[in-house]
């Protein structure tokens, strides 16, 4: 069983299961689930490439916390088109280009994009426990420390409503 996750030995409910009071049908995870970022930089280095799919508001975000007023110049720099969206560009050995090559660290932390802040909570992350296992065995930070609560992981989970379930990225380098 992994750290933080269901409260019982019992296997997790299939879709046949009754909902629960709110409506919802169980999840395996309803006991929540730990995670707090070790700052690796794991998340947001190759070796594969990927997407960290950014909006205007983001793209906005980022280049006014770096100071750039210039936006276009901004996009020319650090964002690249991936048929109708956006994503961010990254170093020809898959780091995203805001990781810096000797902290390891986000060099906009503060305003990385809804795609960074929201791992490892993805849908694709927490289909099942083995989907979980997989992210922590790429990802330290994962079943340590801060238990989020169901309702915690509900709601990160809606902030990234328009990110891609499956989306590969810098930041889920499985």
């Amino acid at each position: 069983m992994l750290t933080g996750g269901p409260q019982s030995e019992d296997e997790p409910p299939s879709e046949d299961d009754p909902p629960s009071e709110n409506g919802d049908h169980e999840v395996w995870y309803r006991g929540g689930l730990a995670f707090e970022c070790t700052g690796c930089g794991d998340c947001c280095s190759g070796p594969s490439h990927g997407f960290v799919w950014v909006e205007d508001f983001e793209i906005e975000a980022i280049a006014r916390h770096m100071g750039m007023d210039d936006l276009d110049q901004f996009e020319r720099q650090f964002v690249r088109r991936v048929g109708a969206r956006r994503s961010l560009v990254e170093y020809s050995d898959g780091d995203c280009i805001f990781l810096d090559p000797d902290t390891r660290r986000c060099s906009v932390y503060t305003a990385r994009p809804k795609q960074c802040r929201t791992w490892p909570f993805w849908e694709n992350n927490l289909e099942s426990p083995q989907a979980w296992s997989r992210a922590a065995r790429a990802c330290p930070g994962c079943n340590q420390g801060r238990v989020y609560a169901l309702q915690d992981i509900r709601h990160i989970m809606a902030e990234q409503s328009d990110v891609p379930p499956n989306a590969p990225g810098t930041v889920n380098k499985q």
